[in-house]
C-alpha cells in the first residue's frame, strides 16, 4: 500500500488544511494518508486550543486514515527537534512521501539549502556570528543561508520544510519530500475571507468572533470549551515561586532562571511575564517554550532521556488506516501502542502526565480517562455522515 505523510498541529483545523488534504487526495488518490499530530501542547510553546482527541476526530473526518501522536519531547521544541521526531515516526511507519506546505514551493531549492546546512561547516559559524549580533535564530539562519547560497528563505513553513529534509538526509531515510504551495500568510492575525492563518483563527475564537467562513462546517462543533495559555498562568506562577532551582528545566539557560524569579511577582499574566523578560537573547518563542517546560516539569534530564523516538502511539484510524497498520507492523522495530497498559515506557508515562496538566484549568477528567479508554477505531462512519 502506498502512503503519504502529513505533519501538523491543527490548532485549529481550517480551510487551508482542508485544501492540503484535498490536494493530496487529488495527486495520490489511492494512498493511505498518515498524520503525525502535535497534541495538547505546541511547537511554539503554547497550549492547543482544543485537545488532541478532538483534533484526531477532525482529521479523520477530513480524510486522514491514520493519526499518530508526536510526543511532547518533540512537539514542543524548535524546528530541528520537532522535525526529527515527526519524520522519524513516518520513517518507522514505512511512509514513502512527506507532503508539506511551502511558501516558495521550490523543493529543489529547499533540498539544496538543507544539504548546504549539513555539509558546509561555514554555515554554523555564520549562524553564531549573526546570533551574537543580536539576531534571533530564524533570522540568523536566514541570513547565513543567503550568504552561502544567495537564496533568501525566511518564511516559517519553508524553514520547517528544510528541517524535514535535513532529517531525511542526515538519517538516510527513504522518504521523498514534496511541497504544496501555501495559500496564506502564516503570521497574519487578520481573518481572510476563506483561507486564514491558524494564528488569526485562534485570536478570533478567543475573542468570540465568528470563524464559520474560515473552517469547514464539520469543525465548528468542536470549537468549544477552548483552552487558553493564560488559564495556566496561576499554575506557572506557583511553580516558579516555589521551585528552588529553575535551572533544572529544559532550555532554562543563560540566567533566565534569575530573571524569572525576579519578575514573576510583578506579572499578572503569561503575556506580561514574557514582555518583562523578552530581550534579543530571549526571543518570544524561546521564552514560551521555556515557560511551558517549567509548567510541564520537563527537565534537562528528561530532555536528554527522551531524545529518541521510542514508540508509535495510535490516536485514531479508519478501515484503510487499520489495513495499513496490519501490513507494516511486522516491518517496524518500534512498538505500536494502541492500548495503554500498566507497564509502559517512561516516555509515555511523561506524556500522560502532560495530559493531566492540560486538563487542570477546566478539571477535564474525561481527557485523562481517554488516555486509557478512548475508541481509536472509527471505521467508515465518517464517510456516511
Amino acid at each position: 500500500m502506498a502512503s503519504v505523510g502529513i505533519i501538523a498541529e491543527y490548532n485549529p483545523f481550517h480551510n487551508g488544511h482542508m485544501y492540503h488534504i484535498n490536494k493530496i487526495k487529488e495527486l495520490y488518490k489511492d494512498d493511505t494518508i498518515i498524520l503525525i499530530l502535535g497534541g495538547n501542547f505546541t511547537e511554539r510553546g503554547d497550549v492547543s486550543i482544543i485537545d488532541k482527541w478532538k483534533k484526531t476526530d477532525i482529521a479523520l473526518k477530513a480524510g486522514v486514515d491514520l493519526v499518530i501522536e508526536l510526543p511532547y519531547s518533540f512537539s514542543t521544541q524548535s524546528a530541528d527537534y520537532f522535525s526529527y521526531g515527526a519524520v522519524t515516526l513516518l520513517e518507522n511507519l514505512k511512509v514513502e512521501k512527506l507532503i508539506f506546505g511551502s511558501e516558495s514551493n521550490n523543493i529543489e531549492d529547499l533540498k539544496l539549502i538543507a544539504k548546504e546546512q549539513i555539509e558546509n561547516e561555514e554555515f554554523d559559524r555564520l549562524v553564531k556570528i549573526y546570533s551574537k549580533l543580536g539576531k534571533n535564530y530564524p533570522t540568523a539562519l536566514s541570513l547565513a543561508l543567503y550568504d552561502l547560497t544567495g537564496k533568501e528563505i525566511k518564511e516559517p513553513n519553508d524553514l520547517l520544510g528544510i528541517s524535514y529534509i535535513k532529517t531525511i538526509l542526515k538519517n538516510n531515510y527513504k522518504i521523498e519530500p514534496i511541497s504544496i504551495k501555501r495559500t496564506n500568510n502564516y503570521h497574519n492575525e487578520d481573518l481572510e475571507e476563506k483561507i486564514s492563518s491558524a494564528t488569526s483563527i485562534r485570536k478570533a475564537l478567543l475573542e468570540n468572533i465568528d470563524v464559520s467562513n474560515q473552517v469547514p462546517d464539520f469543525v465548528l462543533p468542536y470549537l468549544n470549551n477552548l483552552h487558553n495559555i493564560e488559564d495556566y498562568f496561576p499554575l506557572l506562577k506557583y511553580k516558579i515561586i516555589t521551585e528552588k532551582d529553575l535551572s533544572i528545566y529544559h532550555t532554562v539557560d543563560e540566567g533566565i532562571d534569575k530573571l524569572l524569579k525576579k519578575e514573576i511577582l510583578n506579572a499578572n499574566s503569561y503575556e506580561e511575564l514574557i514582555s518583562k523578560i523578552k530581550t534579543k537573547r530571549y526571543t518570544y518563542n524561546k521564552i514560551k517554550r521555556t515557560l511551558l517546560h517549567i509548567l510541564c516539569n520537563f527537565t534537562k534530564e528528561e530532555a536528554n532521556k527522551y531524545k529518541d523516538v521510542e514508540y508509535i502511539r495510535i490516536l485514531g484510524f479508519n478501515d484503510k488506516g487499520r489495513t495499513y497498520l496490519n501490513k507494516i507492523k511486522k516491518e517496524t522495530t518500534l512498538p505500536i501502542i494502541s492500548k495503554i497498559i500498566r507497564e509502559k515506557p517512561d516516555m509515555l508515562e511523561f506524556e500522560m502526565n502532560t495530559t493531566k496538566i492540560y486538563s487542570l484549568p477546566k478539571n477535564e477528567q474525561d481527557l485523562i480517562k481517554k488516555e486509557y479508554k478512548n475508541n481509536l477505531y472509527k471505521g467508515d462512519k465518517y464517510d456516511k455522515e
